[in-house]
């Protein structure tokens, strides 16, 4: 890919639901808004990360928030725009590039957004090879590089500029804001040269996030997607509760599956704060972050989002490998399990 047009926003909605292991954002949301900006200001050129000048200023953009509550209350294209408008008058810099802060659904989608209205390219790359529910959980975190300044908006126009101390602390701000806001706002955050994108992203996540959308759709075969991934399939079966509530900005619970085919007679449970954080089967932990656990229709290889788990859903489960700086040992502090409250070491998936 070169440049996104509106025929790739099917395939890219697709892979980026994958990618974000549960959370992200409703992908259907954020194909509509890159639909409408590619449609007014024309297909947005996508740039490969190793192509950026060390001079490069790359701005990631965002939406923060509960993906629940966006089922309802959805993003506008304006806020969007709004917020890295913002970031880029308080910085006194002018911008060459937009860039995804996370693989996953409507944060995927939501930087052609910016991009097409402020006229600049996309960075085929992300911060995190997936999506995680913290502002501080990005690879760019471990290289050093400040989520603040950052700026932040809401639907109404409302907006403001964050300048914190630390990374976690960025988080805690603006997650109270966006909680004000109706628990979501669009961001603008990790200002960057292009020497840093290049050290501290993942290369090639737009370009994925397409090729797993075409598997999909011409094949709907979920092994093809896990060995796409190097991942393998943990579990099928069908979803018999969902335990789901917005708590502090985020969607927290829990869902049971029920075994089938070979996997009948067991029990799965999948533990999740907007993205699936531990895949348990019958007490035993199968998989946890920082790999990725994918909820995908078992008959369509659809990704199913946290927000639209329903009982009698027939799914399979599958764990990938995550990129392999989040297994170093501050990896692993910054979004291993225990970060999040479970008392278990990492269970990982061998790439």
């Amino acid at each position: 890919m070169r440049a996104v047009t509106n025929g790739d926003l099917d395939d890219l909605a697709r892979g980026a639901a994958i990618l974000g292991t549960g959370g992200g954002g409703d992908p259907y949301i954020g194909r509509l808004l890159a639909a409408s900006a590619v449609r007014e200001h024309g297909p947005v050129p996508l740039v490969a990360l190793d192509e950026l000048p060390d001079e490069a200023v790359v701005l990631p953009v965002a939406m923060l928030g509960a993906p629940t509550v966006m089922v309802e209350k959805l993003p506008s294209a304006e806020q969007i725009g709004l917020a890295a408008r913002s970031l880029a008058g308080y910085l006194g810099k002018e911008l060459t590039h937009i860039a995804c802060a996370e693989a996953g659904g409507v944060n995927s989608l939501v930087p052609a957004v910016a991009a097409a209205q402020l006229g600049l390219p996309l960075v085929d790359a992300d911060g995190m090879g997936r999506a995680f529910p913290e502002l501080q959980m990005v690879l760019p975190t471990l290289y050093g590089i400040r989520a603040t300044p950052m700026a932040y908006a809401d639907e109404k126009g409302n907006r403001g500029i964050l300048d914190t101390v630390d990374n976690h602390w960025a988080e805690r701000l603006v997650r109270s804001a966006a909680i004000d806001m109706g628990c979501s706002a669009a961001i603008s955050t990790f200002a960057m040269s292009g020497a840093q994108a290049r050290e501290s992203m993942v290369p090639g996540t737009l370009s994925l996030c397409a090729e797993l959308g075409k598997l999909v759709r011409e094949t709907r075969s979920v092994r093809a997607v896990a060995e796409r991934l190097r991942g393998r399939t943990l579990f099928t079966g069908k979803v018999i509760d969902v335990a789901r509530r917005t708590v502090t900005g985020f969607a927290r619970g829990e869902a049971r599956l029920s075994g089938l085919d070979t996997d009948s007679g067991s029990e799965l449970v999948l533990r999740f704060q907007n993205e699936h954080l531990v895949a348990a089967r019958d007490g035993s932990t199968l998989a946890s972050v920082p790999d990725l656990i994918c909820v995908l229709h078992t008959e369509t290889s659809e990704a199913v989002t946290t927000e639209t788990l329903r009982f009698g859903q027939r799914v399979t489960v599958i764990a990938a490998p995550a990129d392999p700086r989040w297994h170093t040992e501050a990896g692993i502090e910054l979004a291993g399990p225990r970060y999040f409250g479970y008392d278990i070491d990492p269970v990982g998936v061998s790439a």
